[in-house]
Protein backbone atom coordinates (compact mmCIF):
# COMPACT_ATOMS: atom_id res chain seq x y z
CA UNK A 1 0.00 0.00 0.00
CA UNK A 2 1.10 3.43 -0.48
CA UNK A 3 1.58 6.53 2.20
CA UNK A 4 -1.45 7.73 0.92
CA UNK A 5 -3.54 3.83 1.22
CA UNK A 6 -3.83 3.85 -2.14
CA UNK A 7 -3.69 1.22 -4.76
CA UNK A 8 -0.33 1.20 -5.43
CA UNK A 9 0.78 -0.09 -9.07
CA UNK A 10 2.32 -3.33 -9.86
CA UNK A 11 0.82 -4.57 -6.22
CA UNK A 12 -1.74 -7.04 -6.79
CA UNK A 13 -4.08 -7.31 -3.41
CA UNK A 14 -6.09 -10.21 -3.44
CA UNK A 15 -6.81 -9.94 1.13
CA UNK A 16 -9.44 -7.01 0.11
CA UNK A 17 -12.13 -6.82 -2.34
CA UNK A 18 -10.77 -4.42 -4.97
CA UNK A 19 -13.70 -2.00 -6.85
CA UNK A 20 -12.70 -3.22 -10.55
CA UNK A 21 -13.27 -6.92 -9.17
CA UNK A 22 -16.28 -6.36 -7.57
CA UNK A 23 -18.15 -4.80 -10.19
CA UNK A 24 -16.94 -7.52 -12.08
CA UNK A 25 -18.40 -10.03 -10.39
CA UNK A 26 -21.91 -7.83 -9.70
CA UNK A 27 -22.14 -7.89 -13.72
CA UNK A 28 -21.60 -12.06 -13.75
CA UNK A 29 -17.79 -11.56 -14.80
CA UNK A 30 -15.71 -14.22 -13.46
CA UNK A 31 -12.36 -12.54 -12.80
CA UNK A 32 -12.94 -12.53 -8.97
CA UNK A 33 -12.08 -14.17 -5.63
CA UNK A 34 -14.50 -15.21 -2.86
CA UNK A 35 -13.47 -11.94 -0.97
CA UNK A 36 -14.86 -9.60 -3.97
CA UNK A 37 -17.87 -11.86 -3.71
CA UNK A 38 -19.10 -11.22 -0.21
CA UNK A 39 -18.40 -7.41 -1.03
CA UNK A 40 -20.64 -7.99 -3.85
CA UNK A 41 -23.58 -9.49 -2.11
CA UNK A 42 -23.01 -7.52 0.61
CA UNK A 43 -23.41 -4.27 -1.41
CA UNK A 44 -26.50 -5.82 -3.51
CA UNK A 45 -27.99 -6.32 0.02
CA UNK A 46 -27.09 -2.65 0.96
CA UNK A 47 -28.73 -0.82 -2.51
CA UNK A 48 -30.83 -3.94 -3.87
CA UNK A 49 -30.74 -1.49 -7.77
CA UNK A 50 -26.67 -2.16 -7.91
CA UNK A 51 -26.60 -3.91 -10.53
CA UNK A 52 -29.22 -2.13 -12.86
CA UNK A 53 -27.54 0.37 -12.22
CA UNK A 54 -23.61 -1.17 -13.29
CA UNK A 55 -25.82 -2.24 -16.11
CA UNK A 56 -27.00 1.00 -16.73
CA UNK A 57 -23.56 2.84 -16.35
CA UNK A 58 -22.24 0.12 -19.12
CA UNK A 59 -24.67 0.97 -21.43
CA UNK A 60 -24.02 4.67 -21.04
CA UNK A 61 -20.73 3.67 -21.61
CA UNK A 62 -21.33 2.52 -25.10
CA UNK A 63 -23.34 4.81 -25.97
CA UNK A 64 -20.79 7.74 -25.18
CA UNK A 65 -18.02 5.95 -27.22
CA UNK A 66 -20.79 5.30 -30.13
CA UNK A 67 -21.28 9.15 -29.71
CA UNK A 68 -18.05 9.95 -29.50
CA UNK A 69 -16.31 7.77 -32.64
CA UNK A 70 -19.65 9.22 -34.63
CA UNK A 71 -18.34 12.60 -34.27
CA UNK A 72 -15.13 11.52 -35.63
CA UNK A 73 -12.75 11.12 -32.76
CA UNK A 74 -10.48 8.02 -33.87
CA UNK A 75 -8.30 7.87 -30.48
CA UNK A 76 -9.60 7.08 -27.14
CA UNK A 77 -7.57 6.74 -23.68
CA UNK A 78 -9.78 4.68 -20.89
CA UNK A 79 -8.01 5.51 -17.80
CA UNK A 80 -9.59 2.95 -14.97
CA UNK A 81 -10.71 0.51 -17.54
CA UNK A 82 -10.94 -2.60 -14.94
CA UNK A 83 -11.61 -6.05 -16.24
CA UNK A 84 -12.68 -7.16 -19.91
CA UNK A 85 -16.54 -6.72 -20.01
CA UNK A 86 -17.43 -7.77 -23.65
CA UNK A 87 -18.01 -5.71 -25.48
CA UNK A 88 -14.92 -3.62 -24.79
CA UNK A 89 -14.75 -0.18 -25.89
CA UNK A 90 -12.33 -1.18 -28.47
CA UNK A 91 -15.06 -3.29 -29.64
CA UNK A 92 -17.80 -1.13 -29.56
CA UNK A 93 -15.77 1.40 -31.25
CA UNK A 94 -14.24 -0.99 -33.95
CA UNK A 95 -17.77 -1.30 -34.96
CA UNK A 96 -18.07 2.06 -36.54
CA UNK A 97 -14.78 2.67 -37.41
CA UNK A 98 -12.05 -0.48 -37.08
CA UNK A 99 -8.81 2.78 -37.41
CA UNK A 100 -10.07 3.74 -33.49
CA UNK A 101 -6.87 3.55 -31.03
CA UNK A 102 -7.50 2.70 -27.83
CA UNK A 103 -5.06 2.71 -24.73
CA UNK A 104 -6.58 1.03 -21.91
CA UNK A 105 -5.20 2.15 -18.41
CA UNK A 106 -5.22 0.74 -14.76
CA UNK A 107 -3.55 0.07 -11.86
CA UNK A 108 -4.31 -2.94 -10.86
CA UNK A 109 -2.52 -5.45 -11.79
CA UNK A 110 -4.95 -8.55 -12.19
CA UNK A 111 -5.88 -6.02 -15.55
CA UNK A 112 -2.35 -7.13 -17.10
CA UNK A 113 -3.26 -10.52 -16.51
CA UNK A 114 -6.25 -10.44 -18.38
CA UNK A 115 -4.33 -8.11 -21.36
CA UNK A 116 -4.66 -10.49 -24.20
CA UNK A 117 -8.61 -10.86 -24.00
CA UNK A 118 -8.50 -6.73 -24.22
CA UNK A 119 -6.04 -6.65 -27.03
CA UNK A 120 -7.00 -6.57 -30.68
CA UNK A 121 -5.32 -8.42 -33.65
CA UNK A 122 -4.79 -5.37 -35.42
CA UNK A 123 -2.46 -3.72 -32.91
CA UNK A 124 -4.49 -0.48 -32.51
CA UNK A 125 -5.51 -1.43 -28.67
CA UNK A 126 -2.48 -1.62 -25.12
CA UNK A 127 -2.98 -1.65 -22.00
CA UNK A 128 -0.68 0.25 -19.21
CA UNK A 129 -0.55 -0.19 -15.78
CA UNK A 130 -0.83 3.08 -13.93
CA UNK A 131 -3.15 5.73 -11.64
CA UNK A 132 -5.15 8.53 -12.55
CA UNK A 133 -3.76 10.43 -9.87
CA UNK A 134 -0.58 10.55 -11.41
CA UNK A 135 -1.75 11.73 -15.01
CA UNK A 136 1.67 12.82 -15.78
CA UNK A 137 2.75 9.18 -15.52
CA UNK A 138 -0.17 7.97 -17.81
CA UNK A 139 -0.15 10.88 -20.76
CA UNK A 140 4.08 10.06 -20.97
CA UNK A 141 3.89 6.51 -20.73
CA UNK A 142 5.79 4.48 -23.58
CA UNK A 143 2.67 2.77 -24.16
CA UNK A 144 0.18 5.27 -24.45
CA UNK A 145 2.17 7.95 -26.35
CA UNK A 146 2.83 4.55 -28.73
CA UNK A 147 -0.67 3.79 -29.55
CA UNK A 148 -1.76 7.83 -29.26
CA UNK A 149 -1.15 11.30 -30.84
CA UNK A 150 -1.97 13.18 -28.61
CA UNK A 151 -1.30 16.12 -30.67
CA UNK A 152 -4.69 14.83 -32.61
CA UNK A 153 -8.06 14.86 -30.43
CA UNK A 154 -8.29 11.78 -28.04
CA UNK A 155 -11.98 10.99 -26.49
CA UNK A 156 -10.89 10.49 -22.31
CA UNK A 157 -12.98 8.22 -20.66
CA UNK A 158 -13.20 8.26 -17.05
CA UNK A 159 -16.22 6.10 -15.93
CA UNK A 160 -17.55 5.48 -12.90
CA UNK A 161 -13.60 5.55 -11.62
CA UNK A 162 -13.70 8.95 -9.73
CA UNK A 163 -15.79 8.34 -6.88
CA UNK A 164 -12.56 6.20 -6.00
CA UNK A 165 -10.64 9.31 -5.07
CA UNK A 166 -11.53 11.32 -1.88
CA UNK A 167 -11.33 15.12 -1.92
CA UNK A 168 -8.02 14.64 -0.67
CA UNK A 169 -6.28 13.17 -3.56
CA UNK A 170 -7.47 16.02 -5.82
CA UNK A 171 -9.52 14.16 -8.57
CA UNK A 172 -10.45 17.19 -10.28
CA UNK A 173 -7.42 18.38 -9.99
CA UNK A 174 -6.47 15.32 -11.97
CA UNK A 175 -9.00 15.62 -14.19
CA UNK A 176 -7.87 18.75 -15.63
CA UNK A 177 -4.53 17.83 -15.90
CA UNK A 178 -5.66 15.84 -18.20
CA UNK A 179 -7.80 17.85 -20.02
CA UNK A 180 -4.92 20.03 -20.61
CA UNK A 181 -2.61 17.15 -21.79
CA UNK A 182 -4.85 16.96 -24.76
CA UNK A 183 -5.59 19.26 -27.79
CA UNK A 184 -8.75 21.01 -28.78
CA UNK A 185 -11.70 19.27 -30.32
CA UNK A 186 -11.16 16.25 -27.74
CA UNK A 187 -13.77 14.97 -25.86
CA UNK A 188 -14.59 14.07 -21.68
CA UNK A 189 -16.53 10.95 -20.93
CA UNK A 190 -17.42 10.51 -17.39
CA UNK A 191 -19.79 9.11 -15.07
CA UNK A 192 -19.89 9.07 -11.33
CA UNK A 193 -21.71 7.81 -8.09
CA UNK A 194 -23.86 9.88 -6.40
CA UNK A 195 -25.84 9.93 -2.69
CA UNK A 196 -28.49 12.14 -4.47
CA UNK A 197 -31.32 9.75 -4.73
CA UNK A 198 -31.00 7.61 -1.87
CA UNK A 199 -29.07 7.30 1.32
CA UNK A 200 -25.87 5.44 0.38
CA UNK A 201 -23.79 5.13 3.20
CA UNK A 202 -24.67 1.21 3.82
CA UNK A 203 -22.34 0.90 0.42
CA UNK A 204 -20.31 3.09 1.27
CA UNK A 205 -19.46 0.99 4.48
CA UNK A 206 -19.03 -2.02 1.84
CA UNK A 207 -16.10 0.01 0.38
CA UNK A 208 -14.53 1.08 3.63
CA UNK A 209 -12.89 -2.53 3.36
CA UNK A 210 -12.18 -2.31 0.15
CA UNK A 211 -8.64 -1.44 -1.45
CA UNK A 212 -10.44 2.21 -2.29
CA UNK A 213 -13.41 4.12 -0.57
CA UNK A 214 -16.57 5.34 -2.14
CA UNK A 215 -16.65 8.59 -2.53
CA UNK A 216 -20.06 9.92 -3.38
CA UNK A 217 -20.66 13.53 -4.85
CA UNK A 218 -23.76 15.46 -5.63
CA UNK A 219 -24.53 16.86 -9.37
CA UNK A 220 -22.88 20.30 -8.86
CA UNK A 221 -19.64 18.52 -7.74
CA UNK A 222 -19.46 16.26 -10.53
CA UNK A 223 -20.69 19.02 -12.94
CA UNK A 224 -17.28 20.43 -11.82
CA UNK A 225 -15.33 17.64 -13.64
CA UNK A 226 -16.18 19.69 -16.78
CA UNK A 227 -14.86 22.96 -16.03
CA UNK A 228 -12.95 23.84 -19.35
CA UNK A 229 -15.00 21.79 -21.02
CA UNK A 230 -18.64 22.27 -23.10
CA UNK A 231 -21.34 19.35 -22.35
CA UNK A 232 -23.15 17.90 -24.95
CA UNK A 233 -27.10 17.18 -25.07
CA UNK A 234 -28.87 16.48 -22.55
CA UNK A 235 -25.68 17.44 -20.19
CA UNK A 236 -25.06 16.03 -17.27
CA UNK A 237 -27.92 13.40 -16.57
CA UNK A 238 -28.26 10.03 -14.67
CA UNK A 239 -26.85 7.41 -16.80
CA UNK A 240 -30.23 5.83 -18.29
CA UNK A 241 -31.35 9.23 -19.75
CA UNK A 242 -28.27 10.37 -21.47
CA UNK A 243 -29.31 9.79 -25.32
CA UNK A 244 -31.07 6.67 -24.27
CA UNK A 245 -31.68 4.27 -27.30
CA UNK A 246 -34.21 2.13 -25.79
CA UNK A 247 -36.91 2.52 -22.65
CA UNK A 248 -34.92 2.51 -19.50
CA UNK A 249 -34.44 -0.16 -17.08
CA UNK A 250 -36.26 -1.09 -14.12
CA UNK A 251 -36.33 1.90 -11.19
CA UNK A 252 -33.95 3.92 -13.19
CA UNK A 253 -34.73 6.96 -11.23
CA UNK A 254 -32.78 5.65 -8.04
CA UNK A 255 -29.88 4.50 -10.24
CA UNK A 256 -26.79 6.73 -8.78
CA UNK A 257 -24.97 7.38 -11.03
CA UNK A 258 -24.50 10.73 -13.32
CA UNK A 259 -23.02 10.11 -16.84
CA UNK A 260 -21.74 12.99 -19.20
CA UNK A 261 -19.87 13.89 -21.90
CA UNK A 262 -18.28 16.93 -23.20
CA UNK A 263 -16.13 18.61 -26.06
CA UNK A 264 -12.61 20.56 -25.45
CA UNK A 265 -13.51 23.58 -27.17
CA UNK A 266 -11.12 25.07 -30.25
Amino acid sequence: MGQDGGFVVGELDTSRPHPARIYDYLLGGKDNYEVDQRAGDQLAAAAPEVRIGLRANRAFLRRAVRYVVGSGVRQILDIGTGLPTSPNVHEIAHEQAPDVRVAYVDNDPIVAAHANALLSSSGTTSVVLADVRNPPAVVNHPEVRRNLDLDRPVALLLVAVLHFLTDAEEPGRAVAALRDALPSGSFLVLSHATGDFADRSAAQAVYSRATATLNLRSRAEIERFFDGFELVEPGLAQVPFWRPDGPPPPRSREIGFYGGVARKPV
